[in-house]
Parts: C-alpha cells; sequence; structure tokens
C-alpha cells in the first residue's frame, strides 16, 4: 500500500468527519501496488445506513482530503444500501484494504 500514516490519519478524519463514525474506508486501486509509481488515490466508504446527498457528501469529504494532502486525484465511490452498486463496488471489496 503507497500511502503514508499522515495520509492515512486524514483520509479516515475526513470521511468520519462527513459521513459519521459508523463509515469505514477502504483503498483500492493503482495505491495497493508498491512497485507502482503515482496513480490517484481510489477509495470506497460503506455505510450500513440509506446516505441523502451522495454527491455533496463525496465532494465535501475530497475537498477536506485535498485541502490536507494537496492538490491530487481523489476518486470516492460510496457503498450504501440505497445506492446502486457497480462491478467498482465489487473490485473494491475484494481487492482493496480497510484503512
Amino acid at each position: 500500500m503507497r500511502l503514508k500514516p499522515n495520509e492515512i490519519n486524514v483520509i479516515k478524519g475526513a470521511i468520519t468527519d462527513v459521513f459519521g463514525n459508523h463509515a469505514s474506508v477502504r483503498l483500492f486501486g493503482s495505491r495497493m501496488d508498491d512497485t507502482a509509481k503515482g496513480g490517484d488515490i481510489d477509495l470506497m466508504v460503506s455505510l450500513d445506513a440509506p446516505i441523502e446527498e451522495p454527491a455533496r457528501c463525496i465532494a465535501k469529504a475530497q475537498a477536506k482530503m485535498i485541502m490536507a494532502l494537496g492538490d491530487r486525484k481523489i476518486d470516492v465511490v460510496l457503498d450504501a444500501p440505497n445506492l446502486t452498486h457497480t462491478s467498482i463496488h465489487q473490485i473494491a471489496k475484494t481487492q482493496g484494504v480497510v484503512l
């Protein structure tokens, strides 16, 4: 995993601030490959309860992370009972790691 401990703390803090203590966040994608360089930060946030205004919440979490980590490409997908699930959700669940 190519994230530093302080980056993980920033990510987890932003997710908790926006989605609450019951949200979990999982890293997946190119940042899981220790031999690669660069790449965006792909995250999946999982929630047990339905969420209102998912796009606004994603944007708010991304903004918090960018403000703390610097200008980076951060992709966030949501896993909640009221949202449509796609193949990216399955990829994140099987290939990702909970932060």
